[in-house]
């Protein structure tokens, strides 16, 4: 691949030109605000003046309710050997296609599973797709080269490629991406009338579970609205799971034995569920998560302290496989999460304690 146009110089967009911009290959770029395009070339990610010659690839970068329309015009400018488009959805946006008669003998849809609640060009970094799945839905009459230049980008952008049929797609997606999305709204809506006291108290917990909730809504309205059948029967399942929840915690209050009993079991029944869910997550390059042991130790919020605590752990000979910032309210500091491997954990608690750091047991 020698030259690419992304169309739709968003997040995804802009971060996929800018890994190919440092990779050698020649971008350019369009949108229908020129402004974006603009400010993604300023960014570095290629040029907004149009190819004067077919390029290698044509990355649709669009919103699913304008990916088929957006690949029809493209496909029908001759713009590209070949077509994709990165949208979270697959399986609605080819059947447009199909409906609008385009010759997709060119064209391969997939989805790189990346992003960040922010949005937009300044938003993008070359490094977004590293070591995150990529995934392919290539047809089966597809072109070999076609699927070949894709799979270049993805080594290209250092993603994982992953091969799933369109519509398998659109439900793992409904699942692990859109259905957590709703989840965290809810959970952070409840936040917005709460009184200023409850809101003070909000911990790590909170802040992990609505960390998603800061997403654009106009873009996430576009994603839902374009995955709405597999998103519900996910969340009616949670549904169902929620109603169960409050029987259990309703029998809780009751003054009747068995029924308090019963409550009890509903709800650590629905943790053990929980948890047995959480296990089966990837962990540390894609491996089964590990038990890692936790090494709390406190930190202030001042230049330097991450780097000297990072460097203490290195002189003490352990690897930190994950890494975890816990802010304090209202105070300048907060407790840093080292996770390491349990054999390791007393090693690196006694050096640091060595080198003046409080450990929080």
């Amino acid at each position: 691949m020698k030259t690419a146009i992304v169309i739709g110089t968003g997040l995804i967009g802009t971060s996929a030109a800018l890994a190919l911009q440092a990779r050698g290959v020649r971008v350019y770029l369009e949108d229908h605000d020129p402004t974006q395009a603009r400010t993604a070339e300023a960014l570095g990610a290629g040029t907004a003046d149009s190819p004067e010659a077919p390029v290698d690839l044509a990355i649709v970068a669009v919103p699913p309710a304008h990916v088929a329309a957006t690949l029809a015009a493209v496909i029908g400018r001759g713009l590209a050997r070949a077509y994709i488009d990165v949208a979270s959805v697959k399986g609605g946006p080819r059947r447009e296609l199909e409906a609008l008669d385009c010759d997709l003998t060119a064209y391969l849809g997939t989805h790189p599973m990346a992003g960040k609640e922010r949005s937009g060009p300044l938003a993008a970094t070359a490094d977004l797709f590293e070591g995150r799945p990529w995934v392919l839905t290539p047809a089966p009459d597809g072109d070999t080269e076609v699927l070949n230049l894709a799979l270049e980008l993805v080594a290209l952008c250092r993603a994982v490629p992953v091969v799933m049929d369109p519509d398998a797609h659109d439900r793992a997606v409904a699942l692990v991406s859109h259905t957590p999305q709703l989840v965290s709204s809810l959970v952070a809506a409840r936040l917005r009338d709460a009184d200023e006291t409850a809101v003070r108290l909000c911990g790590q917990g909170i802040r992990d579970v609505t960390r998603i909730a800061a997403s654009d809504p106009g873009l996430w309205t576009e994603i839902l609205a374009a995955n709405p059948g597999p998103v519900a029967d996910v969340l009616a399942e949670v549904a169902a799971d929620l109603e169960e929840t409050v029987r259990s915690l309703r029998a809780l209050q009751s003054a009747d034995e068995e029924r308090s009993g019963g409550g009890r079991r509903g709800i650590q029944d629905v943790l053990r569920r929980g948890n047995a869910g959480r296990e089966r997550v990837p962990g540390k390059h894609g491996a089964a998560p590990a038990a890692y042991e936790i090494v709390a130790v406190h930190i202030g919020d001042q230049p330097g302290e991450l780097a000297r605590i990072f460097a203490d752990a290195g002189r003490a000979g352990v690897n930190i496989e994950d890494v975890r910032i816990e802010h304090a309210t209202g105070q300048q500091a907060g407790f840093i999460q080292l996770m390491v491997e349990p054999k390791a954990a007393p090693a690196l608690a006694d050096e640091l304690r060595a080198r003046g750091w409080s450990i929080r047991r």
